[in-house]
C-alpha cells in the first residue's frame, strides 16, 4: 500500500503471520513526504487502528506499510516516530510477558535491554526522541524490530524458541489467527465503519 493511496482516516487491517510483509525490512520515508496530508492520514489511521484493538504500539508492516514508521500510546505518552534509530543499554531482562497483534494469542518472555532510546522525526520532519526503561523500553525495541522484519518470537531462546515454533506451525494457531482476524474485522467495522500492534501482558503491539 502506498502512502498516496490513503485518502481517508480509517481503521486498517492488521497483518498476521504468515503475511510476508512482516518479514520484510522497511524503507525510509522520504523527506518529500514530510508535512504531507497523506502521511498525516496514515499516522491518524495507525493510531485509530491501534486504539481499536487496545494496542500500545503499532508498526508500519503490521498494517501493510513497508516503510519505517510506528505509533504508540503507553505510560501516558502518545506519539509516532518516522525513520527511527534505536539505542539500548543496561542489563538484558526477561521480566515481562510479551505478545504481538500480528502473532495472535502467543505470549513469551524474550530478552530485552533494560533501557532504550529512539530518535527520529515526526510527520513534519522535526526531530523527536523517546527514552524509557522497563515496559516502555521493551515497547520501543519491539516496534523497531518490526521495521527490520523481526517479530518478538525471533528474540526467544532455548525451550521458549522451540515452543513458539511448534505453536506457530500448529493447526490450532492457524485457526486462532483466522478467528482473531474475523473478530477484529467485526469489531473495527462496528466501531468506526468499514476501513481499508506490541502486546505485553499489559497491552498490545
Amino acid at each position: 500500500m502506498s502512502l498516496g493511496s490513503l485518502t481517508l482516516v480509517s481503521v486498517l487491517t492488521i497483518r498476521t503471520l504468515p503475511d510476508p510483509v512482516l518479514r520484510s525490512k522497511t524503507s525510509q520515508i522520504a523527506k518529500a513526504r514530510f508535512g504531507s496530508t497523506g502521511l498525516q492520514r496514515l499516522i491518524d489511521s495507525m493510531h485509530q487502528t491501534m486504539d481499536a484493538v487496545s494496542g500500545v504500539g503499532l508498526a508500519g508492516p503490521q498494517v501493510g506499510i513497508g516503510q519505517a514508521i510506528f505509533v504508540f500510546h503507553l505510560d501516558e505518552r502518545r506519539g509516532h516516530v518516522i525513520n527511527p534509530v534505536i539505542e539500548t543499554w543496561g542489563d538484558a531482562v526477561q521480566d515481562t510477558t510479551e505478545g504481538c497483534l500480528s502473532v495472535p494469542e502467543l505470549y513469551f518472555t524474550p530478552s530485552r535491554a533494560q533501557y532504550a532510546k529512539v530518535t527520529g522525526v515526526d510527520v513534519n520532519g522535526k526531530d523527536v526522541e523517546y527514552e524509557g526503561e522497563g515496559l516502555f523500553a521493551r515497547m520501543l525495541q519491539h516496534e523497531v524490530d518490526h521495521l527490520d522484519g523481526y517479530l518478538f518470537v525471533d528474540r526467544l531462546a532455548d525451550e521458549q524458541f522451540r515452543q513458539a515454533r511448534r505453536a506457530m506451525a500448529s493447526a490450532e494457531f492457524a485457526a486462532t489467527t483466522r478467528r482473531i482476524n474475523a473478530e477484529r474485522a467485526v469489531d473495527t467495522s462496528s466501531t468506526f465503519g468499514a476501513g481499508s500492534a506490541f502486546m505485553p501482558d499489559t497491552g498490545r503491539g
